[in-house]
């Protein structure tokens, strides 16, 4: 029999209107999903279907270690952290230990229970600080040693790294992988952030308009879009059709591996060029973005560093890009790169 979480048929409405259809998906104990979608995918009510907590009409199973699932069952097998944390009246100690208090377990009991979650996610400096005192950053580490130190059959992570600073979220993040490792949790994190699912998540799937584009190991699913709306959501925001490249599909490139050809710079081989026209360029301070229009679709040229305006060509004027990098929609394998037709045809 199979553990951890899952759905058949799933389906969410608001009224007549479907915002949700998931025909089957599966999370094994000991491991990590992060369901990676746009604002408005239907990410979070994804998330509220699987804890038997949605306010729509749901239809089809959630099942708990692969039977179906009551909302008493779910109850008791799953913890949540939410986007902004929750802390209580008390010290961080006090909140650390509230889920198992609530569970009936004594204080002495609890705090020995939650002890060795406490220090695996850094929290020994702070147990005897106000809870309410503390930063964002700070909470929202007390609310994920909180749902953990009740050893959860399901962690549910509901964007809880989105309001964190950089250095913040890739310490929390780094904290958490370490903590989960070994494990016997199924953990579901929905973030709009690939680079939080490559942290934390060992598969991920890709949800857009409510339905699911693509699900597997996270690495491959990162680099591998299907189609227009998955490489968008992947990074790979220039999309070149064949009537630009002249090859037989669309190829996708992310900005990092599109820039200009300055004035000056030796050109080699290893990379297709496209013509434009030079619409805008914005000073991002590490990065400098360019922004070219061609005649199948707008390109996004991303820079390192700052670019000086004596580097760069006159808003308005012809450009040639150079494409480093890309991958075809139609195999999602990279491209070798070819002879690409200018944006004139020539």
């Amino acid at each position: 029999m199979s553990t951890g979480i899952g759905c058949r048929n799933l389906r969410v409405y608001a009224a007549r209107r479907e915002l949700l259809n998931v025909p089957e998906l599966d999370v094994a104990s000991g491991r990590t999903l992060a369901v990676l979608g746009p604002n408005g995918a239907g990410k979070s009510t994804l998330l509220r279907a699987l804890g038997h907590v949605s306010s729509h009409r749901v239809s089809g199973e959630i099942l708990l270690d692969g039977r179906p699932a009551t909302r008493s069952q779910m109850r008791d097998a799953v913890v949540a952290v939410l986007q902004r944390p929750i802390m209580r009246r008390g010290t961080v100690a006090a909140n650390v230990i509230t889920g198992l208090r609530f569970r009936g377990m004594s204080h002495r009991e609890a705090r020995t229970r939650a002890r060795p979650w406490i220090e695996a996610l850094g929290l020994e400096p702070l147990v005897d600080r106000d809870a309410r005192s503390l930063s964002i950053g700070e909470a929202q580490r007390v609310s994920i040693t909180r749902a953990l130190a009740v050893a959860p059959r399901v962690l549910l992570l509901d964007e809880p790294f989105s309001g964190l600073d950089s250095t913040t979220r890739a310490d929390l993040l780094a904290d958490l992988r370490a903590a989960l490792t070994g494990q016997p949790t199924a953990t579901i994190l929905v973030t709009h952030d690939r680079h939080e699912a490559l942290a934390l998540a060992e598969d991920t799937a890709l949800l857009i308009d409510g339905r699911i584009r693509q699900h597997g190991p996270t690495a491959e699913v990162l680099d591998r879009p299907g189609d227009p709306d998955t490489a968008r959501l992947l990074g790979y925001t220039n999309l070149l059709p064949p009537t630009l490249t002249g090859g037989p599909h669309t190829v996708v490139a992310r900005p990092e591996h599109t820039q200009l050809a300055l004035h000056g710079v030796v050109e080699s081989d290893d990379a297709w060029t496209v013509t434009g026209t030079l619409r805008r360029t914005v000073a991002l301070g590490v990065a400098t973005r360019v922004d070219v229009d061609t005649s199948a679709g707008p390109l996004t040229c991303l820079h390192p560093g700052d670019l000086l305006a004596t580097e760069l060509p006159a808003v308005g004027g012809e450009v040639r890009v150079r494409v480093r990098q890309a991958r075809s929609l139609a195999t999602s394998d990279l491209v070798a790169p070819g002879p690409f037709r200018s944006a004139d045809g020539e």
